[in-house]
């Protein structure tokens, strides 16, 4: 059987998108999705999305990590599906969808996306770390000089440690560039490595850095080694609303696949 994808990437963090509105694709073959994303026998992704149909919504994303398991929202995943739903000509340049955290709203101006993300109010602040769920459960350590950093050996100590343990985390590491722009590196739970850059991490590191005082901005710039992404949001009663991510998404390319 051969299945068409399309190749997306969102500041470097790519996936493989499938037109599942047909439910033509088997998602509960989680050996099949993970040789899709394997990088030496199969597309190669950190992520695997379908597209599916939704009655009260302009449609479904059901997002893989790629290990294959069904796992909670991805922000960039998110916004490279909105752009894989214009294509398609499900939407113009505006989206009403929902996920697996609920409803997302979304707009596209000028191939840039701008995704709005759940409300975010339960935020832990400790002496070490930052812990919040921006639709995925994010662990953030403010450190200097990042950039030496063996991402891969510190992030996977923190995913599967306490208080994570097998469920896990993702984790942020932190350097404060200036009065609204953080660099950030991301250890992801189901790829099991860094990423070139992740949404909801970067969504978290936003809000964490207003919520401990690094920054009175409410538009903060976030550097990820993939590209450049924004976040802006509104705060009342500690309760962060409006929250949007914005930044590029791109088609890489398109093909078949035996499956």
């Amino acid at each position: 059987m051969e299945l068409a994808f399309y190749k997306y990437q969102g500041t470097g963090n790519d996936f493989v998108l499938i037109d599942n509105r047909l439910k033509t694709f088997d998602t509960s073959n989680t050996k099949r999705i993970q040789h899709i994303c394997d990088r030496k026998f199969g597309v190669g992704a950190d992520g695997f999305i379908c597209l599916e149909n939704d009655a009260n919504f302009d449609f479904k994303m059901v997002y893989f990590n790629a290990d294959g398991n069904e796992s909670t929202m991805c922000g960039n995943g998110g916004r490279c599906i909105v752009a894989f739903a214009k294509y398609l000509n499900i939407i113009e340049n505006y989206a009403h969808f929902v996920a697996i955290d609920g409803p997302h709203n979304a707009s596209i101006k000028n191939d840039i996306i701008s995704l709005q993300m759940q409300n975010v109010a339960d935020i832990l602040v400790t002496d070490t770390h930052v812990f919040l769920n921006t639709g995925s459960p994010h662990h953030i350590s403010y450190q200097k000089n990042i950039h030496q950093l063996d991402i891969k050996l510190n992030g996977s100590s923190i995913r599967n440690g306490a208080p994570y343990f097998k469920e896990g985390t993702n984790v942020n590491f932190v350097e404060q560039i200036d009065n609204n722009t953080f660099k950030v590196r991301t250890y992801e739970r189901g790829v099991e490595d860094e990423t070139l850059s992740c949404g909801t991490g970067v969504t978290a590191v936003a809000i964490a850095s207003h919520k401990t005082n690094k920054t009175h901005s409410s538009v903060i710039n976030l550097q990820t080694e993939g590209g450049n992404l924004k976040v802006s949001f509104k705060v009342k009663d500690n309760v962060y609303t409006d929250v949007f991510l914005e930044g590029p998404a791109v088609q890489v390319f398109k093909g078949n696949i035996s499956i």
